[in-house]
């Protein structure tokens, strides 16, 4: 159990190093604009410059998410005239048959149905990394420690920093600060994200499914998808610290708008 840990930690250590640093460049560079370098906002902006960055190297990655979704489009007559050939077959055997050449006209066209989701999880050992830094500031802060590239008195400010009366290292379920703005605030922005969960996916599966036979395979995966990444959400919501709810509430309006835009383009 000892080593998987330190296996871990060893694995995170680069990206906690590239979040810190991101976010110490960015709290700096606020602090010479004239912002107080221990106000939460201060630092509420960092997490938000952090979020910009990381979106905007994933750009090259979201551009190859739209093209799988146009491919996705071309792809859907094939897909009709497969369900259509399977049409009243519910026994197994049809249904992984399939199911097998379904995933053989995605190879076939060089797409995948759940393309959506590759920005998210490469986003997410940046999440873990930030939830890392933050879970750690009320014990390095007493040690005189720093993390990763934030310095102890950066440690320090970024521990007492708050916005809206609730720490930015304080969580709806380990408390931490008025527990009241804490509840408030942490509710908010977890059904912010929910909600952007939600109308990404509507957008996803309305721009690559159009027209696809709603008890089909793909079609109930989506509608599991629809449903479980905004419930994971918003039961890891209760567990993230402020900050964290920041990135993703962040990320999240993003990753909409992007896709809006991307919806209404023909």
């Amino acid at each position: 159990m000892g080593d998987s840990v330190d296996v871990f930690a060893a694995v995170m250590e680069p990206f906690r190093w590239i979040v810190s640093v991101v976010m110490a460049g960015f709290h700096d560079w606020l602090g010479a604009a004239g912002m107080p370098p221990g106000d939460g906002w201060t630092w509420t902006l960092s997490i938000v410059g952090l979020v910009l960055v990381i979106r905007a190297v994933l750009i090259p990655v979201f551009l190859a998410q739209v093209r799988a979704q146009r491919r996705m489009r071309l792809l859907q007559p094939e897909l009709q005239e497969l369900q259509e050939r399977f049409k009243g077959r519910t026994d197994p055997v049809s249904r992984q048959a399939m199911a097998q050449e379904q995933m053989a006209l995605y190879k076939k066209h060089g797409t995948n149905p759940f393309s959506a989701c590759l920005p998210l999880l490469i986003q997410a050992p940046f999440f873990l990394a930030l939830f890392q830094v933050l879970s750690g500031l009320s014990g390095a802060s007493p040690r005189g420690e720093g993390i990763g590239a934030l310095d102890h008195g950066q440690v320090v400010q970024f521990a007492s920093a708050g916005i809206f009366g609730a720490p930015l290292s304080a969580s709806l379920l380990h408390g931490g600060g008025d527990p009241a703005a804490v509840a408030v605030l942490a509710v908010a922005m977890i059904l912010v994200m929910i909600t952007c969960q939600f109308l990404t996916q509507k957008l996803v599966a309305s721009r690559t499914l159009a027209g696809q036979d709603t008890d089909s395979p793909l079609m109930r995966q989506q509608r599991i998808l629809l449903y479980l990444l905004p419930l994971i959400f918003g039961v890891g919501g209760i567990f993230f610290p402020i900050g964290v709810l920041v990135y993703w509430t962040v990320s999240n309006l993003w990753t909409l708008a992007q896709q809006f835009l991307v919806s209404r383009r023909p």
